[in-house]
């Protein structure tokens, strides 16, 4: 998985400063997530791999398929994916697009996961808390994971914070085994 996001990421950031030197972040949201549905579809994927299946061929016929929601720089982005072999990149590439363009405008996303649903009330102290110790804004995602037992996992970027019942029993057990 790692291999994926690390080959993606050049290509996520070529066109992260694309959009914003065009100052086009929103249209490149939609048109990487066009490409990145129309790229997961599996004859798309069978088509891409296909040695008999000449890539301009398939360029054309992806390109068809997004019809006129695909602009001219986005579509060359495409012909360059597939001259490289790297159509199935594309929700990677979509995905990094967004945690960067995210980034840049001061937004994290955190992903809550907790063993319990949590109220609004709950959720909107929690965010507001985070945003206070990060010092920018946050987008909040509720998971449900019983396994936990109690109390909440946090993660933000590459930082986790774990405040849950079964990860102190596992540092309790980890104390006791040493």
């Amino acid at each position: 998985m790692a291999e994926i996001a690390t080959v993606a990421r050049p290509y996520a950031e070529a066109v992260f400063e694309l959009a914003q030197q065009a100052d086009a972040l929103a249209s490149w949201s939609e048109a990487l997530a066009l490409a990145a549905a129309v790229g997961q579809d599996t004859e798309m994927t069978r088509l891409a791999s296909d040695p008999a299946f000449s890539k301009e061929h398939f360029v054309k016929l992806f390109l068809d398929v997004c019809g006129d929601r695909m602009g001219a720089d986005a579509a060359n982005f495409i012909r360059l994916l597939a001259e490289n072999g790297r159509i199935a990149l594309l929700t990677e590439i979509a995905e990094q697009y967004e945690a960067l363009k995210a980034n840049a405008s001061g937004i994290k996303d955190a992903t809550v996961k907790t063993a319990w649903p949590l109220e609004p009330v709950q959720i909107e102290a929690l965010k507001n808390s985070l945003e206070r110790k990060l010092g920018c804004k946050i987008n909040a995602s509720v998971v449900i994971d019983q396994s936990l037992i109690g109390g909440v996992i946090i993660t933000v970027g590459d930082e986790v914070y774990d405040a849950s019942v079964r990860g102190k029993l596992q540092e309790m057990a980890y104390s006791l085994n040493r």
